[in-house]
């Protein structure tokens, strides 16, 4: 198991929704980020897409991440399978092992027996690359219903990119979701939150939280991941709520990658240590 970020770990320096910064993070930027911080992995999601990229760009990404060591990961959004097939491709050509999708657009969000079918049907195109396609557990299907569609589209091809909030969605804790996931599980999206009754008391707010600083047993997660498909690695991901302005949002989000880093990078030495 190895250590990364990913854009989702920046969302705030990238730039989202109505929130843009004058210079947003860039493909090349987010790679320099992970050096700097000394990372082993960078992830490509939905927000910094990889298959807009020119050829000269792919060509200089794939060959700074050779030079500094830093394996590619990569990840879009929907099962169009034009843009499927060009992450396929790209997988295969830096050596990635899974593509990881949200299901979800503005214009899909499939049945569980819709989604069954369209993943039936992506078969051949990723079976061929010896590729795998890792679901994320994405706030819709509860841990069980997800589990089902994994194996009736082919667990063989078909596995699971677990992110550890994002079960909150179906009120499923991220112990229990794993319960149901964790043989399946490909990829790990580690994330920190917060619950906070509200003043009036009529309910809660999750919010994010730099790792080890929120409520989520994240030890134990990376255990039973890691004991379950070793080759998994766990990629930070940040929920950080927007502060006073763009610039102050910006800074914190900056600061708890760095503790987030710094609490995973020594919870995986001690991992390695026993």
């Amino acid at each position: 198991m190895k250590l990364g970020i990913g854009s989702y770990s920046v969302p705030w320096h990238i730039g989202i929704g109505g929130w843009q910064p004058d210079s947003p993070l860039s493909v090349e930027g987010l790679l320099e980020l992970a050096h700097e911080l000394g990372v082993e992995v960078v992830q490509y999601c939905d927000n910094l897409p990889l298959h807009l990229l020119e050829e000269y760009r792919l060509e200089a990404l794939q060959s700074q991440a050779a030079e500094w060591n830093i394996q590619l990961e990569m990840g879009t959004r929907g099962l169009e399978p034009t843009t499927l097939e060009r992450y396929a491709c790209l997988a295969e050509r830096f050596g990635t092992p899974f593509v990881r999708v949200v299901v979800d657009t503005a214009d899909y969000h499939p049945t569980p027996e819709e989604l069954i079918r369209d993943l039936q049907r992506l078969r051949p195109l990723f079976a061929s690359r010896g590729l795998r396609l890792a679901i994320e557990n994405h706030d819709r299907f509860p841990a069980e219903l997800l589990m089902q569609i994994v194996q009736s589209a082919g667990a063989d091809w078909v596995g699971i990119c677990f992110d550890t909030a994002n079960s909150l969605g179906t009120l499923q804790g991220p112990n229990e979701a794993l319960d149901a996931l964790c043989p399946y599980v490909l990829n790990l999206h580690v994330k920190d939150v917060r619950a906070r009754r509200e003043e009036h008391q009529l309910g809660f707010r999750i919010e994010g939280a730099s790792a080890g600083e929120g409520v989520v047993d994240i030890p134990a997660i990376l255990r039973r991941v890691r004991a379950a498909n070793p080759d998994a690695n766990a990629i930070i991901e940040l929920w950080t709520p927007p502060q006073s302005s763009l610039s102050e949002t910006i800074q914190r989000e900056r600061q708890w990658l760095e503790q987030s880093v710094r609490f995973l990078r020594g919870v995986l030495e001690s991992m390695r240590s026993k």
